[in-house]
């Protein structure tokens, strides 16, 4: 191998077969960080088995989702998803279905704060448009009626807070919707005044207008505020 010597030579040695040669050093490897241990599957889980009968499929949905108990007998005992299960007579939505349950399932065994998939479970949207639940609740899509089922199992378990308005504000709107359903049409099965509209805070059909602002007979919020 020819090389180009572009400076002057000031000293020089030979070097031989038993010289030391100084070979650089090789950086050790990024250590890999997890956001928490796996978790191992025990030989038995308790869980909640949540029913769900969509107006876009033909048959209902049982949501099955089993928790193991983390700190067992301590004061620190509580308990936390492991994996989730979706049954149905419907096979329609069969393939998508199983690839978001594993997905999900792989979610809760890794650790960590998984309370981000209720949102994002939240967040789908059906193209062909969304449905309305019994109580006026707007479901933009199957997937986010899936997320609802796991809000509710995540608040019941402790790990979201409920959203329900406190005792105060709950027998203001009980008297504000009582004072509107007396100058107003009756109210709707899902028991909100009939005419009401969608709220955008918590996708209900509670939204009417008292004393000249709009307010949400379900959460409470107002324009006014």
């Amino acid at each position: 191998m020819t090389v180009k010597i572009d400076k002057k030579i000031v000293k020089y040695a030979v070097v031989t077969d038993d010289t030391p040669v100084d070979t650089p050093a090789i950086p050790a490897p990024s250590p890999i960080h997890q956001l928490g241990e796996p978790l191992s599957r025990p030989d038995k889980l308790v869980g909640n088995t949540y029913k769900i009968k969509p107006p876009v499929t033909d048959h209902a949905l049982y949501i099955t989702i089993n928790d193991v108990v983390m700190n067992e007998g301590t004061p620190q005992e509580h308990r936390r998803p492991f994996e989730i299960f979706i049954n149905s007579k419907n096979m329609e939505h069969f393939q998508w279905i199983v690839a978001l349950t594993r997905v999900m399932s792989a979610v809760f065994r890794k650790g960590g704060d998984i309370t981000f998939l209720v949102e994002e479970l939240h967040s789908v949207f059906d193209p062909k448009g969304g449905y309305f639940k019994r109580g006026g609740k707007y479901i933009p899509s199957l997937v986010a009626d899936i997320g609802e089922v796991l809000k509710t199992h995540l608040t019941e378990i402790g790990m979201l807070s409920s959203p329900e308005a406190d005792p105060h504000q709950q027998s203001f709107l009980k008297a504000k919707r009582e004072e509107f359903e007396a100058q107003h049409t009756p109210a709707e099965p899902s028991g909100f005044p009939n005419g009401a509209t969608l709220c955008a805070k918590c996708s209900t059909q509670a939204v009417v207008k008292l004393d000249g602002c709009l307010t949400c007979l379900n959460c409470g919020d107002s324009k006014c505020q």
